[in-house]
């Protein structure tokens, strides 16, 4: 039977049927694993989700599982809730250039490194990336800049890389969490239908307790620590001096987003506003750099590449554009197909009600929630994909237990966003390792932040606190 027939009477498929998508996805991920190494499984994810998605088409319509209201109903909770992703990664990738060249982010880095006591070290660099994770709203571009700085300052100080590493990895995944610039952010609450800014608020109540718990274990490891041997990178420092303007001036850029987000301003149009205003920067506080408007524009389009010989200072100011987006634009879109034929076929709901088909209690299901997202995590090597199939694999048991749609966004980030890190063969795991130079399991004890918040999580469940149910 053609793979294009629709019929019209849809059928439920069994569990055995449900799971063959999702087992086709893992054996293709483990054969290239074995075949080219664990190191570039991510370079092939976009096309084993396609695979995947292939092979759930394939199933669902000759099998008669898919009607054209299922297919209209996948398609709108598939990949209608993935296209306001689109536009916000474009702006990312406008702001990742612009607020380097305006020198936001040169200054951010001065400043912050300037001011740290050696020991206070490890909350210092703690807070210090969370600062500049929240402000680019992204984990990676803070570990890869400002955390190369900090593991040279740790390595100075005494302190090990893995703990170093450790402080670094759970100041950048706290911003990440709740920066609304951030993808993964955006991703968690667009796939549960939660507005942004209610999803952040609502993460506050779990990333704010232990975030103080993490800067109070790396309180008491840096005041036992003995740090008599104390530097700073001055090379850096020199050179950031050498090419920009640092000023306090350029924090007004993202003063004003922060004004734009407190304001209730549309989290898209704040993006917008803070590319442009990153733009006029470039001209306005680095005017040595003599960037005209095309430029300007070629830089947002295509980032900007620094070679001046000094590693830490190119890795700051190399950025990627739109065009560095242009991964993430094809994993979200693969990864969107493959929803919107789970969702059309009824296999993802079969396998959801599998899994939440014994859960009686508000705990339970979230940290059943938790636990899934971890382990989505774990087999799918991929943050993206780990967030919408579990959005949409405990969608409906949190409606029937009457629980409002933000604690499942919440759960989700707390059992997603901070865990792909912990994984070895998760393409966040993989990449930090080899940004940081430190085993993923040697730092993994370090990440206070990482394990800590999902712990918390189900913690606030069990007391209730602030999980009222839908009238």
């Amino acid at each position: 039977m053609s793979i294009f027939r629709i019929v019209n009477r849809q059928r439920v498929p069994r569990l055995s049927v449900a799971i063959v998508p999702i087992a086709v996805l893992l054996l293709i991920i483990a054969v290239i694993g074995v075949a080219v190494g664990a190191a570039r499984i991510s370079d092939y994810t976009v096309y084993s989700l396609l695979a995947a998605a292939l092979v759930a088409a394939d199933i669902g319509f000759s099998r008669g599982y898919i009607s054209r209201r299922s297919l209209a109903v996948g398609f709108r909770r598939g990949v209608m809730k993935i296209l306001p992703i689109l536009p916000v990664l474009v702006c990312l990738g406008a702001i990742s250039t612009t607020w380097v060249l305006s020198g936001v982010v040169p200054t951010m880095l001065d400043y912050g490194m300037r001011i740290i006591a050696p020991q206070w070290f490890l909350p210092a660099a703690c807070v210090v990336c969370a600062m500049v994770s929240v402000v680019t709203g992204s984990s990676w571009t803070t570990i890869a800049t400002i955390g190369i700085v900090f593991m040279g300052m740790g390595s100075v100080m005494g302190y090990s890389a893995a703990a170093t590493a450790g402080a670094i990895i759970s100041g950048a995944y706290f911003g990440d969490k709740v920066s609304p610039l951030s993808d993964t952010t955006v991703l968690a609450s667009s796939t549960c239908g939660v507005d942004i800014m209610d999803h952040i608020k609502y993460m506050m109540i779990t990333t704010i307790p232990a975030m103080a718990i993490t800067l109070g274990v790396f309180a008491v490891m840096s005041l036992c620590h003995d740090t008599a041997a104390a530097a700073t990178d001055s090379e850096v420092l020199s050179m950031i001096h050498a090419h920009f303007n640092v000023s306090a001036w350029t924090m007004v850029i993202p003063g004003v987003a922060i004004l734009l987000l407190a304001l209730r301003i549309s989290t898209l149009t704040v993006l917008i506003v803070s590319a442009l205003m990153g733009a006029v920067g470039i001209a306005v506080f680095q005017p040595q750099m003599g960037y005209g408007v095309v430029d300007i524009l070629a830089a947002m389009w295509s980032g900007s590449e620094s070679a001046t010989g000094c590693a830490t200072f190119d890795a700051i100011t190399t950025t990627g554009g739109v065009l560095g987006m242009w991964t993430v634009l094809e994993l979200v879109t693969a990864t969107s197909l493959l929803g919107w034929m789970l969702i059309s076929t009824g296999m993802l709901r079969v396998v959801g009600n599998a899994i939440v088909s014994g859960i009686r209690r508000r705990t339970s299901l979230v940290a059943v929630t938790i636990g899934t997202g971890s382990t989505m995590n774990a087999v799918t090597c991929d943050q993206y994909l780990s967030l919408i199939i579990t959005g949409n694999i405990f969608a409906g048991a949190y409606r029937r237990h009457r629980l409002r749609s933000r604690l499942l966004s919440r759960s989700c980030e707390d059992g997603v966003s901070v865990t792909s890190v912990l994984i070895p063969w998760n393409t966040c795991g993989m990449t930090q390792s080899a940004v940081l130079g430190v085993a993923t399991l040697s730092y993994l004890p370090y990440c206070v932040f990482n394990y800590v918040t999902p712990l918390v999580s189900i913690l606030i469940a069990r007391i209730g606190f602030r999980t009222h149910k839908r009238m």
